[in-house]
């Protein structure tokens, strides 16, 4: 980093440490993305039951837990190892335990590393190598084409990156024997076309802070025009996704029910942008996103077991 530089950056990590709180689970929670994590094995379960017309094994189940879980928590720290020196320049992440130093980032980096290569290696040993080849595919995406190759260089950063949210969805359906059905790679599309509307709503709530730690997100670098029409397609197509997923046979109307609401509060949300392009609004768009997908894989549990 440039002599230049250090004058905005050591301020911002002295703030970060007066700001930062809470005990080793707080900084568990926030070093690991658990949230996040929780979210991806929510879809990673919702691949389970569509491809295992839900009836997945218990012992597939557990399988895809625990290296689910720790191939999406490695992958989550080694992105917060990588972008350590931006998240001090950023309000949003400046309190995250690498910048504070909280935790050594030599540590994580070898933990995180650990844990993703062992969650590959733990399916493989079960017996399940097209789970251990999608687990890995989706940490390789998230860590090596988002984080370290596009997300400084692209605006195509989180589409592209989005796909590392699919292989979620297809390592559940691989975990049941079959990541190959049509309704598996329904919902790995719909979490493809998801992500980008749900990281750009946040960039364009936080675009100050992106344009100050230099990432190229579309809020950012697009004029109003072209980052609304963008937003758009991908609300839209999320939605037609999400809708589509009826048609398939353990779904049906129970599941669209609740999907097809879910769906047009969504739209509704997203279409607003064009008249307000605003942070506040951008908020709107993230949380509905966020509660969207969680109201379609809970519809999915419910219409694969009952």
């Amino acid at each position: 980093m440039t002599t230049a530089a250090r004058p905005n950056v050591e301020p911002g990590i002295a703030r970060a440490r007066e700001e930062a709180s809470g005990g080793v689970l707080a900084t568990l929670v926030v070093l690991f993305k658990l949230r996040v994590v929780v979210l991806l094995l929510f879809a990673a379960l919702g691949g389970a039951l569509i491809g295992s017309a839900g009836a997945p094994l218990r012992s597939d189940l557990a399988l895809l837990l625990v290296t689910g879980a720790l191939s999406a928590a490695g992958a989550s720290a080694l992105n917060q190892y990588i972008e350590r020196h931006k998240d001090v320049l950023m309000k949003r992440t400046r309190r995250r335990p690498l910048v504070t130093g909280q935790v050594s980032a030599r540590l994580v980096l070898v933990v995180a590393s650990a844990m993703v290569i062992g969650a590959s290696a733990l399916a493989w040993a079960a017996g399940n190598p097209w789970l251990a080849l999608w687990l890995a595919v989706g940490a390789f995406i998230y860590v090596g084409v988002y984080t370290i190759w596009l997300k400084p260089r692209s605006a195509l950063n989180v589409v592209i990156g989005g796909a590392a949210g699919s292989a979620a969805v297809i390592s559940g359906g691989a975990a049941a024997g079959a990541w190959h059905d049509p309704g598996v790679w329904g919902l790995a599309a719909l979490l493809f076309t998801w992500s980008p509307l749900h990281f750009w709503s946040l960039a364009l709530a936080y675009r100050p802070d992106y344009a100050r730690a230099g990432v190229p997100m579309l809020p950012v670098v697009a004029d109003r025009e072209h980052a609304v029409f963008w937003m758009l397609a991908h609300a839209a197509a999320t939605g037609v996704f999400g809708l589509a997923l009826a048609a398939h046979g353990s779904l049906g109307w129970l599941y669209l029910l609740p999907a097809l609401p879910a769906t047009l509060w969504l739209w509704r949300t997203s279409w607003a942008l064009r008249a307000e392009y605003t942070g506040p609004r951008a908020l709107s768009v993230f949380k509905v996103s966020n509660i969207y997908l969680s109201l379609v894989l809970l519809a999915i549990v419910i219409a694969s077991l009952l």
